[in-house]
Order: C-alpha cells, then sequence, then structure tokens
C-alpha cells in the first residue's frame, strides 16, 4: 500500500512539475518576444538615424550660399536627368574617397556653356568631370566629411574671335576670384592652404595657362594654386615648372557620341586600307612670325620626306569627317604640336588605329589601366625621318599582336568621359587616381591624429 501511495504521489507530482514547466516555458518565451521585438525596434531606429544623419546646425550655413546661382543648380538638375540613375560604383575600390563640389556663381562655369564648343572641344574635360561627378557616389554634400574639395571653373571655353582658339589669357584672374570666393564663405581653404583641392587645367602646358612653352616657363604656376591637386593633360618624364605640383595626368577630350557614330558605320576591326594616317597642322615652313618653331619641326620633317609616299596619306587641312579616315588606318601618327600631347592620342586608341607617339618623354594618362608599350609605338623626334623604315618592319612583324591589346574595349574605355561615371572610363580612373592620395586628406589627418 505504501509503494501504491508512493508511486500515486509521484504520478501527481510529475504531472505537477510538467504544467509548471510548461508554464515557465511560455513566460520566456513571452519575455523572449518582447526582447526580440525591442531589440529589431531599436536596430532600424538608429540604422535610419545613422544614413539619415542631419548636417549639425553649425555647419548649415556652410551649405546655404546665397550667392550661388540658378544656373549652377541647373546644372546639377540637368545632368542628373540626361545621366538617369547613377553607375554604383563599389566605395571599396577608392577606400570610400568622398569629394565636396563647391557650387560656384555661374561666371565661373555654367554662363561659358552657351557656346556649345566649351563641351565638345579637346579641352572640354573641365566640363566633362564637373559633370560626371556631380552625379557620382563619391561626391558627398556635407563638406565636413569631403576628402577632396574641387574647385569647377572653366577656363578653356573663352574662344578666340581672330583664330577661333581657347583663349586663356583669363585663367590665373577667374580661377584667382573663384578662390577668394570661397575663402571667404567656407573654412576649408584656408585651414590647408588649398592643399586638399583639386583643379582642372586641361590645355597645353596646365596649370601655367600658357599655349607657348618658353611663356608657359616664365609664367609658372600660379601662386594660389601650387598646394592644390591639379587635373592635367600635360605630362613629361622630366622636372618641368608647369608640372612642379601635385598632380594627375588626363586625356584631352573626345565626344563619346562622335566615337559611337563613327564605330556605328565602320567598325574598328573592319577593313584598313590607310597605311599610315595624319591629318594636321604641318607647316613647310616651320618658323613662324614669333620665332618659334612649330611641334620642333618634326610635323615639317615629316610632311617634307613622306608626302609623296604612296604609303603615307598625309592631309594639311582640316575635314569635319576625318574620324572615318583613322578608322581606315593601320598606323596614325602623334606627333608633338606645341606641347608634347595631342588630342590623336585618345582618337586612335577609340579606332583601334595604332597610335605612333613622336614626343619625346611625354608622361601619358592612366599608366596603371592602359597599357601604353604594348598597344603603341613610340619613334624618338630625330627618327621622324626614319617613319617609312620603322613600320614598315613593325607591320612585319608583331603588328597583329598590337592590334589584339588595342581592340580591348576595357583600354578603350579609360580614355573616355562619360556624362555620368563608368566603372573603368577616365573619371573612374581620376577618382582612382586621387584614392591614393589620401594623405593630403584633412579630414583623415585629423582623425589618424586622435
Amino acid at each position: 500500500m505504501s509503494r501504491r501511495g508512493f508511486y500515486v504521489k509521484m504520478r501527481l507530482l510529475h504531472k505537477g512539475g510538467r504544467h509548471l514547466q510548461q508554464q515557465e516555458k511560455n513566460l520566456c518565451f513571452k519575455y523572449y518576444k518582447w526582447v526580440l521585438w525591442f531589440s529589431l525596434t531599436f536596430y532600424f531606429l538608429t540604422s535610419y538615424f545613422i544614413t539619415h544623419k542631419p548636417i549639425p546646425p553649425s555647419k548649415t550655413h556652410l551649405l546655404s550660399n546665397p550667392k550661388s546661382s540658378l544656373a549652377s543648380r541647373a546644372l546639377i538638375e540637368s545632368t542628373a536627368i540626361q545621366s538617369g540613375n547613377t553607375h554604383t560604383i563599389d566605395q571599396g575600390l577608392f577606400n570610400n574617397l568622398k569629394i565636396f563640389v563647391y557650387e560656384l556663381p555661374s561666371k565661373y562655369n555654367t554662363d561659358w556653356l552657351s557656346n556649345e564648343r566649351c563641351s565638345t572641344h579637346l579641352f572640354a574635360s573641365e566640363v566633362a568631370i564637373h559633370k560626371a561627378l556631380l552625379t557620382s557616389h563619391v561626391r558627398t554634400l556635407d563638406p565636413y566629411e569631403a576628402d577632396f574639395f574641387f574647385v569647377p571653373v572653366y577656363v578653356s571655353c573663352n574662344f578666340s574671335t581672330i583664330n577661333g582658339f581657347p583663349a586663356i589669357g583669363h585663367a590665373r584672374s577667374l580661377i584667382s576670384s573663384s578662390i577668394q570666393l570661397i575663402s571667404s564663405q567656407y573654412v576649408f581653404w584656408n585651414r590647408t592652404r588649398g592643399y586638399d583641392h583639386v583643379f582642372v587645367a586641361s590645355h597645353d602646358y596646365g596649370a601655367c595657362f600658357h599655349a607657348m612653352e618658353d611663356r608657359a616657363i616664365a609664367d609658372g604656376i600660379p601662386e594660389f594654386m601650387k598646394n592644390s591637386i591639379v587635373l592635367q593633360t600635360f605630362g613629361v618624364k622630366y622636372k618641368h615648372p608647369c608640372q612642379d605640383v601635385e598632380n594627375v595626368v588626363i586625356p584631352p577630350y573626345i565626344p563619346t557620341e562622335s566615337i559611337r557614330r563613327t564605330l556605328e558605320r565602320a567598325p574598328i576591326t573592319g577593313r584598313r586600307d590607310i597605311l599610315v594616317f595624319f591629318r594636321g597642322k604641318m607647316e613647310v615652313n616651320p618658323k613662324n612670325v614669333s620665332g618659334r618653331y612649330y611641334s620642333k619641326r618634326v610635323r615639317t620633317v615629316i610632311w617634307k620626306k613622306f608626302s609623296g609616299d604612296r604609303r603615307f596619306y598625309l592631309q594639311r587641312h582640316r575635314f569635319a569627317g576625318y574620324q572615318s579616315e583613322i578608322v581606315r588606318s593601320v598606323f596614325c601618327l602623334c606627333p608633338l604640336g606645341w606641347a608634347p600631347w595631342s588630342p590623336r592620342l585618345v582618337e586612335s586608341v577609340a579606332f583601334g588605329c595604332v597610335p605612333v607617339i613622336i614626343a619625346d618623354d611625354i608622361q601619358l594618362p592612366f599608366p596603371w589601366a592602359v597599357k601604353w608599350p604594348e598597344i603603341s609605338l613610340t619613334v624618338a623626334e630625330k627618327d621622324a625621318n626614319k617613319l617609312g623604315k620603322i613600320l614598315e618592319h613593325v607591320a612585319a612583324t608583331n603588328l597583329s599582336t598590337i592590334q589584339r591589346n588595342l581592340w580591348d574595349p576595357i583600354t578603350r574605355g579609360a580614355l573616355l568621359f562619360n556624362v555620368e561615371v563608368k566603372e573603368g572610363d577616365a573619371t573612374w580612373q581620376i577618382l582612382d587616381a586621387l584614392s591614393k592620395k589620401l594623405e593630403r586628406s584633412y579630414r583623415r589627418s585629423r582623425v589618424s591624429s586622435k
């Protein structure tokens, strides 16, 4: 009987224990749900405020510029409409680079766009880079989180009524004026004396702002720009007063729309019935009225030596459809003009014509992306009269290898500017170059010093 009582008692205890355990489980689950709900709510709220952080009141007065022009805002809006959604950029590629673009009055930039040539001629990279940055993922509207500050001043859009070429005599005063403006309205220029500011100088001798080398050297780079970073088409491999500044060598501007239209009519792998091509200025007597020798006489030598050679297609006069001639050519001559660089470098690569670079010690753009030794030929200026033999030898040996390398679309894309930044394009390469100069970032130096 005692055993039976013990058994019944244990059964009751067992059932009661199970009921008690179930109650405890329900209670724990109830608390668990509340804790989980609270945690998720806290997570989403904090995520929202982090990604939508307001600019502190102390900073807002720096972003509201009462003198900002409607034209400048229109450029931002029209660029966004033209480009649609911006190309998604993996920020890790650029070390989370952030660039603040100053919103300057329209007299510094957008007023010049009334002349269509301003955004299409060979110096128009200053316009293209500005437009691409406005819709780029690296752009920040908060200057306090910026690594670099882009100053959008167009200095190559004032075309001479005499010869139609860009007149850049106003460049120094225009840029100086823009610096006075931003230094009076913002704190960022003064705190580093422009060390983290970026300009574009897309003409013959870059920040020296003159087309003639002797005058450019005599004038030098303005003192107010010597601390900054200059994106310039001019570059040589030796010490030169006009590149005595932190710089990135960029390609001259060629409109991508014109390239697209030409390639639609004649693909780069099509028939090429011109062996050697050049169209451009070739002086019979190279010494002009100023006593200077154009192209260091190289183009004169080429004309005198090869104008009657059937292998060479040489033309001294302009022709609007000359790109259709490049796409038919095997070799495209790229001799220096007043400066060592030439828009023919980009056009030749874009149309699959082997660039023959005749400009001693030239510094070519983006060597990390464009393997120039694999897609081009370099001929010394003193050997210009030997071009026939040199090019015949290449045609008989490794021409097909050079052409295969040249026709790589990635190589061509690296030298072209787009309305919005595209992976691998010229603006992309500029951002890549700037991301390697982040030691100049005031913001990062402040963070690392703490």
